[in-house]
């Protein structure tokens, strides 16, 4: 496939007369403050954010916040400024972790006697092993599966005084406590991800012999265990290079646009990666533009050219694996690939995994005639600002890819480049024990370069579509629930989308495969399709129900044998059957029944559910016997833990009672649909009984001062099931805006930390545009004043709006709910 001539000449032209018309368009769709700003989104795997107000005041870091380098500078009549990124830290290993060996340890999984942190202990009965040390079956060379664990690591060291500042490098999963030498040198509650903490006394470390003691406790989800000792490198110095100055920046649902003042030239920069859910070749296409546009400023011209760098760390799981680059043409396109040397395809899973297997691709159109060459990622910068000639690298560790393009003299009419950042995975899942190619390669006859060609012929087309999504969606936001709603939408709209895959199945159905991130890496867990439901909902129920079919084909195929539904597939990328250790019955059961009856709702029929009428009518009898007053078991808020008779599960259940009588309903069938329509509203009437504590309803049945949102409810709203009194609602909102902290209302009476997803749920209940802004608002200032920098987090602190744990989560297309209910306003 070739880029028509005439087609780039004419570019410039057609481009600027493109954005006078989309700045238009967007004028008033602005988010200009982010937790974490989306750069590169696509999915999992290929997920590049900048965590920064200022785009170079950070190094970018793929969303688990491993570094993931992207560098922009811009030649300026000779001098170079730098708009985007910052030079990624570098470390010398004095103790290796398990990225770069496999070292020797001693562990236990029972609490041991003595002290077991001193240097002379006896560790005689605890098992020797291996690291990696954890639950990830296949990367983990020593498997630990219970709460508990306590390691042993022995190790030499040299000359101690000839070493500088030491950093502890750390990971664990979760809470951890660390000894060094006996003393105890680092300790934190939850998650660490290969991060580096200063070792305050150097003079534990002893030359000789030295013991790492560590104990960690798995709360839930993925389990680690890692201890190494860092040197911190020198910092590169880079002589004249100046830093752009930042103008703006604004997030839109498929695109993040900066502007700069580079000298004499302003530069404006855009990152579109067009995730528009109803065209799935295009939703699955896994290619993000770059635009630049520069312009003079002082009615000069000025010489320009532009350097864009991608580290190699975009395609491995650690910095420390090997990698090859190569150079190659595809029609009208000159293409540098990069990726690892081993190709380990899918043979890591887990939850702070990057993809080591496939390739990453930056192209650019040949007419821009452009440098391409591939470098140290140490040199990168230099070999652009005129430092010492950088011999072209191939193969090593830490590589970057480098494009330099001319933009020739730029005078007042701006000049208008792009280039392409895209990653083949070659294999996207395993669902089953069968690997599964991408949605855009399913019959593997696709070639990556003739798709980079395809999206290079596509981009203007494609960036008009991107444009007037963006324009109105948020124009249908505003209308829904007000500016900062809009604003809410906008932000987390490409986060959503980008914790998916879209694969077929063996058996021909779309799979919209998600994985739960930074809360167990769990792939296709129904209590996560279930809050993001509402934005494919609203913009392709295909995808919801690509949510929902491997969930079907689980339990009908035989391979689940439960009477409830299944929490989730596998760990991402294996959906080979449910790893969490525990069912959720009545939440899944729940969650499945409810969203089945959203898309007949939506599609206006009910065809979907006849497909799997024996399932839903299976689930629905263990919702009948066991749904309305809960034993002690999980819901999807199981980082609070278990609880009996809970309220809002009960009234998840009724919901899903009365969504599989309005299924009935649909299907003809009037004899069931009435006899659950019964079922769920002599619930009702039970439920208001048991749940009523005055002024509001309680968290657990008869449990009088105790509260919690009532999300579930907004189903019966949204439906139209016309089950709870008009007066359960009022109440319950009422008595919400009376429990709000500053970024938002908790989740229930235990605690003062909230989901913001559920709390979007919670404004539904209301018609009221005005308590519907009261209970959004702290959220909206939550999102812009948190100060954990990180793709936005679900689950945060209410008094003070920082992070309590989870990130990147596609939960939050639970956003969408009250655009969902506006457009299913009016039975269908």
């Amino acid at each position: 496939m070739r880029i028509n001539t005439s087609t780039l000449k004419n570019f410039q032209k057609t481009f600027y007369v493109w954005m006078l018309l989309g700045i238009s368009m967007q004028a008033n769709a602005q988010v200009n403050r982010a937790p974490s700003y989306p750069l590169i989104t696509h999915n999992t795997y290929f997920s590049i954010w900048s965590s920064t107000d200022d785009l170079s005041a950070s190094t970018t870091n793929h969303w688990t916040g491993a570094s993931q380098s992207l560098i922009g500078m811009i030649n300026v009549d000779g001098q170079v400024y730098r708009f985007l990124g910052k030079d990624p830290q570098y470390y010398k290993s004095i103790l290796p972790a398990s990225d770069e060996i496999s070292y020797e340890v001693k562990y236990t999984e029972t609490k041991p006697s003595g002290d077991w942190t001193a240097v002379n202990f006896t560790a005689s009965d605890w098992k020797q092993g291996k690291s990696p040390v954890g639950n990830s079956k296949g990367n983990d060379k020593t498997l630990w599966e219970s709460r508990d664990i306590w390691l042993r690591r022995e190790f030499e060291i040299g000359d101690v005084s000839k070493l500088g500042d030491l950093l502890l490098k750390i990971s664990h999963d979760d809470d951890a406590e660390l000894y060094l030498n006996g003393e105890q040198v680092y300790a934190k509650q939850g998650v660490a991800n290969d991060i580096y903490v200063k070792l305050q006394n150097k003079g534990l470390l002893k030359q000789g012999h030295n013991v790492f003691s560590m104990h960690v406790v798995n709360t839930g989800g993925g389990a680690r265990a890692d201890i190494g000792i860092s040197e911190k490198e020198q910092d590169v110095e880079h002589q004249n290079i100046k830093t752009a100055k930042q103008q703006s920046v604004t997030v839109t649902p498929t695109q993040t646009r900066y502007s700069f003042k580079c000298g004499d030239v302003d530069l404006k920069l855009t990152f579109t990666s067009p995730l528009l859910l109803n065209d799935l070749e295009l939703l699955s296409r896994p290619v993000s533009y770059i635009t630049y546009a520069a312009r003079s400023n002082d009615k000069k011209t000025h010489e320009v050219k532009v350097f864009f760098g991608a580290s190699s760390d975009l395609a491995v799981n650690k910095p420390a694996q090997p990698v090859k680059a190569q150079m190659y043409a595809v029609g009208s396109l000159n293409v540098l690939k990069v990726g690892t040397t081993e190709q380990p395809v899918l043979q890591k899973n887990g939850d702070d995994v990057r993809i080591d297997w496939g390739y990453l691709h930056v192209a650019v159109p040949a007419g821009y005639h452009a440098r391409q060459y591939v470098s140290g990622q140490v040199q990168a910068i230099g070999s652009f600002t005129g430092g010492p000639a950088t011999p072209s690298v191939l193969k090593g560790t830490r590589l970057s890819l480098n494009t330099v393009i001319p933009f020739g003299k730029v005078g007042a009419a701006e000049v208008t480049k792009f280039m392409e950042i895209g990653y083949e995975n070659i294999y996207a899942v395993q669902y089953f024990k069968t690997n599964l190619r991408p949605w855009w390669n399913n019959s593997g006859k696709n070639n990556f370069g003739s798709l980079l060609a395809k999206a290079a012929v596509e981009y203007r087309q494609v960036m008009g579509k991107c444009s007037a999504f963006d324009a109105k969606m948020y124009r249908d936001a505003l209308a829904s629930g007000g500016k900062e709603y809009a604003a809410l939408c906008a932000l987390t709209y490409r986060q959503g989308i980008a914790a998916h895959e879209l694969v077929k199945s063996p058996q021909g159905e779309i799979l919209w495969l998600s994985k739960e991130n930074f809360s167990g890496g769990f792939i296709n867990t129904v209590d996560v399709t279930y809050p993001s439901a509402p934005l494919y909902l609203l913009y392709n129920y295909r995808l919801l129900e690509g949510m929902l079919n491997g969930i079907f084909y689980f339990t009908e195929s035989g391979i689940f044998k439960q009477k409830y539904a299944a929490h989730d597939l596998g760990t991402y990328p294996l959906a080979n059957g449910q790893t969490y250790g525990e069912g959720m019955p009545v939440e899944e059961s729940g969650n499945m029944i409810i969203l089945t009856a959203a898309i007949a709702k939506v599609e206006g029929n009910a065809n979907y559910a006849r497909k799997h009428w024996k399932t839903l009518s299976q689930w629905v009898n263990y919702l009948t016997d066991e749904g309305f007053d809960p034993a002690n078991q999980l819901c999807t808020d199981d980082f609070a833990g278990h609880l009996a008779r809970n309220a809002n599960l009960s009234m998840k259940a009724i919901v899903g009672i009365a969504c599989y009588a309005s299924l009935a309903q649909q299907l003809g069938d009037m004899k069931t649909a009435d006899k659950y329509n019964a079922i769920a509203h002599t619930m009702v009437k039970k439920w208001m009984d048991l749940a009523d504590d005055g002024d509001h309803y309680t968290l657990t049945f008869e449990n009088k001062g105790s509260w919690s949102q009532k999300y579930n409810l907004v189903w019966d709203k949204v439906l139209h099931l016309e089950l709870f009194p008009k007066s359960v609602y009022e109440k319950e909102i009422n008595y919400y805006l009376t429990r709000q902290n500053e970024y938002g209302l908790p989740l229930d009476s235990r605690k003062t930390y909230t989901k913001s997803d559920w709390i979007l749920w919670t404004a539904g209940l209301t018609d009221d545009p005005e308590k519907f802004r009261k209970l959004i608002a702290p959220v909206y200032r939550y999102s812009q004043e948190t100060p954990t920098r990180v793709p936005l987090s679900d689950w945060h602190e209410t008094t003070n709006g920082k992070q309590v744990g989870f990130q990147a989560r596609s939960v939050v297309g639970g956003y969408f709910m009250k655009m969902l209910k506006d457009s299913l306003s009016g039975p269908k």
